[in-house]
């Protein structure tokens, strides 16, 4: 091979590597670099677990329903400012986040009897359970009411769409009134 076959052979290999590296780099997912579309600063909050059907018997002790929790988790290396923040359910039982700042790589467990609040549990001081142990959704939103995350189970798991699982609701109400039996 001549000198000047091999100098366009080195170029071009140089060339070819620096062109995969950068289509490498803009190719690369979101989520490869640590950060989702439309997260705020790069926070990142998750439900994390979520214990819907309390151990041992439903009955309406604080105890039982202490024991029936939704574990928020924050796995950016920054504080999020949860105040104002709000936990569902598929009905609208609704618990809102007061005055909460969740550290980094932090785990918050939401839990629905009465108690004190302290950096790792807060309570939502209710007399009767949240979650529905056969089937249902936790939804986590901003303050300003944005989607943040949701945990399914049971047969709203199976369906795996919120817009199906919100279709068959509002089907379901609309037989109820029709059928007058709401």
């Amino acid at each position: 091979m001549s000198v000047s076959a091999s100098l366009i052979a080195r170029r071009l290999t140089g060339v070819t590597a620096v062109a995969a590296a950068v289509v490498g780099a803009v190719a690369l997912p979101a989520v490869a670099t640590g950060h989702h579309p439309g997260d705020r600063d790069g926070d990142q909050v998750i439900i994390s677990a979520v214990q819907y059907d309390a151990p041992g018997w439903d009955n309406r002790s604080i105890h039982s329903l202490n024991k029936e929790w939704v574990e928020i988790t924050n796995t950016s290396r920054h504080d999020v400012n949860l105040d104002g923040w709000t936990l569902s359910n598929e009905y609208g039982r609704t618990y809102t986040f007061r005055h909460f700042r969740l550290d980094g790589r932090a785990t918050v467990r939401v839990h629905t009897g009465v108690g004190r609040d302290s950096a790792r549990d807060v309570y939502q001081d209710r007399r009767d359970h949240v979650w529905d142990n056969h089937d249902g959704t936790a939804t986590l939103r901003t303050d300003r009411g944005r989607f943040v995350d949701e945990a399914s189970w049971g047969d709203y798991r199976r369906h795996g769409n919120r817009h199906d699982r919100d279709r068959d609701r509002r089907y379901d109400e609309s037989r109820r009134d029709h059928d007058g039996r709401r």
